[in-house]
């Protein structure tokens, strides 16, 4: 699969070390930026052209890193096409969806919401962490879900 990885400073050490993380799992990556750590840069300059190119790009994904990831989701999920997903640590209970079924917070957003973001927060987890959740998110399908397509058609 071909993704796409970007992150400001409050990342840019942890994106560095899951770059070959990534690619030893098979995929291709193809790194947006920061290209070196500026305590100063502002991450719409590199989160937004990531979303732009996982947009573009039928069947790829994004790996968005901040120091929360909220901002870093905000910049991206204004790209049409783009459908970043928050993710900064396990919520206390699991959520049961209307059919009843129990679901996680990362099985959701590629369940329920077709996210082809991930958006991490760097300072809430381990990068043991958020390498199993990566791997998670990569490996979960959309449902195609007749109510759940139709509900991503309307933005």
């Amino acid at each position: 699969m071909k993704l796409f990885i970007a992150t400001d400073h409050g990342g840019y050490e942890l994106k560095e070390s899951l770059k070959p993380f990534l690619t030893g799992l098979g995929h291709e990556v193809e790194d947006c930026g920061a290209f070196t750590f500026d305590k100063e840069d502002d991450y719409p300059d590199f989160i937004t052209p990531c979303a732009e190119k996982v947009a573009a790009t039928p069947g790829s994904m994004g790996i968005i890193i901040g120091g929360s990831g909220q901002g870093e989701a905000m910049a991206a999920n204004r790209v049409k096409g783009a459908r970043a997903a928050v993710f900064y640590g396990e919520p206390t209970r699991k959520q049961t969806d209307s059919e009843g079924k129990e679901i996680d917070m990362i099985a959701s957003t590629r369940d329920h919401n077709d996210a082809n973001i991930l958006s991490l927060g760097a300072r809430f987890l381990t990068e043991e962490e958020i390498r199993g959740k990566i791997e998670q998110f990569l490996a979960t399908p959309f449902s195609n879900h007749p109510r759940h397509q139709r509900r991503i058609n309307k933005f």
